[in-house]
């Protein structure tokens, strides 16, 4: 996972081979890093690579800034080979620059796993501890750069990444949704408000993988956003019941964003379109619970949406 491009669909073993296409992170591999270490502020992202030497690299994450337990987005799409042993290798970074070379940015750890080890475990979901490894140096010998090897380093404490695995639908749709919301709350003293919204697919095992981030719309309580695509896999995998949940947050520049509220819903509800039954209650479990009046922090209301075959 990192800045650069997402991996393509690409089997990672011989043709011939029972094949069947995983997505690596979340609706595919989606890695995930709950406790990272503490870090100077910057941004996260790792590598995935095959880890057998010479290690290709597969693909990058983005970058998320100021976030010591980042939630990557981007996924990877892998061939599952029932026959192989696929070893993948994940590094995490502390970015410091735009530059795409890795060794004028920190290293954070790294973890080895298969990818067979991620299918096979209860709800395809893998949580690895993340290590130092045996370090060598970069040819530039600015910074150590990680091994092959997962040494470790006695009593440090790295952090832990997570990653999940489903197979993918053969749905191919693409669906364009345009959303805005009504008085949402505002959460500055000023009165200040730069709300977005996080989509998340649920997995068959109850919880929830993020799937799309809007824009930041800035300086209003009310925003209209931007259309966006994205395929029906991604949102649903093809089941048009699979909740679908939405987070409300209010952006702010140092990554603390703060809760709006959240609403479900699911892909057969937006696929009515604009409608009545599309107008959604956003709701903040906690102040539900503390205000006996409390009704909601506003509306986000479905403004279109169309569907197409890709």
């Amino acid at each position: 996972t990192s800045p650069c491009p997402l991996g393509v669909p690409t089997s990672l073993c011989p043709s011939g081979v029972p094949t069947s296409p995983c997505p690596l992170g979340v609706p595919w591999v989606s890695p995930r890093y709950p406790h990272v270490p503490r870090v100077s502020p910057g941004c996260p992202h790792v590598p995935v690579s095959p880890g057998c030497p010479p290690v290709p690299q597969f693909g990058r994450t983005e970058v998320i800034d100021n976030s010591l337990n980042p939630d990557f987005l981007r996924k990877f799409v892998l061939d599952y080979c029932f026959e192989e042993k696929q070893n993948l290798r994940f590094d995490l970074y502390d970015v410091d620059s735009k530059s795409p070379d890795l060794s004028k940015h920190d290293f954070l750890g790294q973890a080895f796993c298969t990818l067979g080890e991620i299918v096979g475990s209860a709800g395809s979901r893998l949580e690895k501890p993340l290590t130092m490894g045996t370090v060598t140096t970069h040819t530039r010998g600015r910074r150590p750069a990680p091994a092959v090897s997962n040494g470790g380093v006695p009593g440090k404490k790295c952090g832990t990444i997570i990653l999940l695995a489903e197979e993918l639908g053969n749905c191919r749709d693409v669906a364009t949704l345009q959303f805005c919301a009504h008085r949402l709350d505002r959460k500055e003293f000023l009165g200040r408000s730069h709300p977005f919204l996080v989509f998340y697919r649920g997995n068959e095992d109850g919880t929830f993988t993020i799937c799309h981030k809007t824009e930041v719309v800035r300086n209003t309580p009310s925003p209209v956003w931007q259309p966006f695509a994205i395929p029906v896999r991604a949102l649903c995998n093809g089941d048009h019941d699979r909740t679908i949940k939405v987070e409300v947050y209010d952006w702010n520049r140092d990554g603390s964003h703060d809760f709006i509220g959240e609403f479900t819903t699911s892909y057969r509800e937006l696929a009515r379109g604009q409608s009545q039954f599309n107008v959604y209650e956003v709701v903040n479990p906690r102040k539900k619970m503390k205000k006996k009046k409390y009704l909601n922090s506003g509306t986000v209301t479905l403004l279109s949406f169309a569907v197409e075959s890709d």
